[in-house]
C-alpha cells in the first residue's frame, strides 16, 4: 500500500456539503483511495461496471434515489463515467439529500467532465490521481531503495499494478496497454481507425521531448491535421499523454505555437515502442529523464495546488529551456541532464527577456525538483 499525497487533502473536505469527484487514469489506485478513507465507516458502494447498477442510476427520481441510498450516509459510485445521465443523478443527491457525503470516481474525462460540470457547478470537488509519484514511492520506500529502483522506474514507471509486480513488469504493462490504452480509449471515444490512433501514440512516444508538428504526424500516420489533433485530445483525455505550450510574450523570434508531448507514464511509453534495455543501451535516455522529470512535476503541481504554469521555450535560432514554469509572478527555466558534470547556463536571451531564474536539475538535486 502507498500512502497517496491526495488522502489528506480529500480527507478535510468530506462532509462539506459537496460531491467529492476523483478522476484518472485506469488501475492508478482511485477505488483503493477512496475505499481506504471510507473502509470504518457505514457505505454503499455503487460499481457502475456491473450493467445492475448502471440501469439503476440511469435517470432515477428523487425517491428511487432515496430506495437505493437507505440509510447510508456515504455513498460511492465507482466507474461514474459509464452511467448515462449520471450527472443529473448526482446533483439530485448532493442537492435533495444533504447529510449524504458522495464519492465519484471516473477512469477518464471523455464523458464525465461534460456530464459533471454544468449540473454540479458549485457542488463538488474535484480531484486528479496519476500514478504513483516518487514522494509517494521515497515515502513507502526510503531513500536508499528508491535510488536503487530510478532507472526501472525511468523504463517501467509507477503504474501500482507494475510495483506490486516485481518482475512481471513487462506482463503488466502489456495488458494496461492493451486493454486501456487501445480497448477502453477506443470504445469511450468513437475513433473508428484503431491502426491510425496506434500509428500515432507510437510517434509520439518517439518524438518526448521535441515538439510535435501536427502537419508531419498527419503525414505519417495517413491521416489530415485535423484528424491527428482530435486523436492527441483524445489521448489526453485519457490520461494517457499532456501538451506542454511554447513560451511567448516578448521576443519576435520566439517559437509561438509549437507544442511539446509528454506521457503521464514512462512504462506505458516504453511498451508502446516495445523498448525496455537498459539506459546505458538507449539512445533516448536523455528523454526518458526529461519526461520522468516532467511527469513527476505535473503531480505535485496537481496534488499541492501550487497553480503553477508549465511551459517550453525556444527560439527561430534553437536557443531552448527544456522546462518553464511561472508561480506566483515568478519564472523559472530548467534544463535537464542524466549524466552531464558540466556548469550549463540557461539562455542570456531568456534571462533578461523575463526575468528568469534557472537551475539545471540532474541526478544530484532531482529529488527536491520532483517533491515540491
Amino acid at each position: 500500500m502507498y500512502l497517496r499525497t491526495l488522502t489528506n487533502t480529500i480527507e478535510h473536505k468530506i462532509g462539506k456539503g459537496k460531491a467529492i469527484i476523483l478522476v484518472g487514469p485506469r488501475q492508478v489506485g482511485k477505488t483503493t483511495l477512496i475505499k481506504n478513507l471510507i473502509e470504518n465507516k457505514k457505505h454503499l458502494f455503487l460499481d457502475a461496471d456491473d450493467p445492475t447498477v448502471r440501469s439503476l442510476l440511469n435517470n432515477p427520481n428523487t425517491e428511487q434515489i432515496r430506495s437505493i441510498i437507505g440509510v447510508n450516509k456515504i455513498i460511492f459510485i465507482d466507474e461514474a463515467q459509464r452511467i448515462s445521465g449520471i450527472g443529473l443523478t448526482l446533483k439530485i443527491i448532493t442537492d435533495q439529500f444533504k447529510d449524504v457525503q458522495l464519492f465519484v470516481s471516473g477512469s477518464s474525462s471523455f464523458d464525465l467532465a461534460s456530464e459533471l460540470n454544468e449540473p454540479l457547478t458549485g457542488r463538488k470537488w474535484e480531484f486528479e490521481l496519476f500514478p504513483i509519484s516518487w514522494e509517494e514511492f521515497e515515502s513507502k520506500h526510503g531513500y536508499l531503495v528508491s535510488e536503487q529502483q530510478l532507472e526501472n522506474r525511468m523504463l517501467y514507471g509507477l503504474y501500482p499494478d507494475v510495483l506490486n509486480n516485481s518482475g512481471e513488469e513487462k506482463e503488466v504493462l502489456k495488458q494496461l496497454v492493451n486493454s486501456y490504452l487501445y480497448r477502453d480509449i477506443l470504445a469511450y471515444s468513437n475513433i473508428r481507425k484503431p491502426e491510425v490512433l496506434e500509428k500515432l501514440v507510437q510517434a509520439l512516444a518517439l518524438q518526448i521531448g521535441s515538439e510535435v508538428n501536427y502537419n508531419e504526424l498527419a503525414q505519417l500516420v495517413g491521416v489530415d491535421k485535423n484528424t491527428v489533433s482530435n486523436y492527441i485530445d483524445i489521448l489526453q483525455k485519457g490520461y494517457v499523454i499532456f501538451k506542454l505550450q511554447s513560451l511567448s510574450r516578448n521576443l519576435r523570434n520566439e517559437i509561438k505555437k509549437n507544442k511539446k508531448i509528454y506521457f503521464y507514464d514512462n512504462g506505458v511509453r516504453n511498451m508502446v515502442l516495445g523498448n525496455f534495455n537498459s539506459l546505458d543501451l538507449r539512445q533516448d535516455t536523455g528523454a526518458l529523464w526529461e519526461n520522468f522529470l516532467i511527469a513527476e512535476r505535473l503531480k505535485q503541481n496537481r496534488y499541492k495546488n501550487t497553480y503553477s504554469k508549465m511551459y517550453f521555450w525556444r527560439t527561430k535560432q534553437q536557443q531552448e529551456v527544456d522546462l518553464v514554469e511561472e508561480r506566483n509572478g515568478i519564472i523559472t527555466g530548467f534544463e535537464f541532464k542524466w549524466g552531464t558534470k558540466k556548469k550549463l547556463r540557461l539562455p542570456k536571451t531568456f534571462v533578461n527577456a523575463y526575468n528568469a531564474n534557472g537551475a539545471v536539475i540532474d541526478r544530484s538535486n532531482y529529488r527536491k525538483f520532483i517533491s515540491i
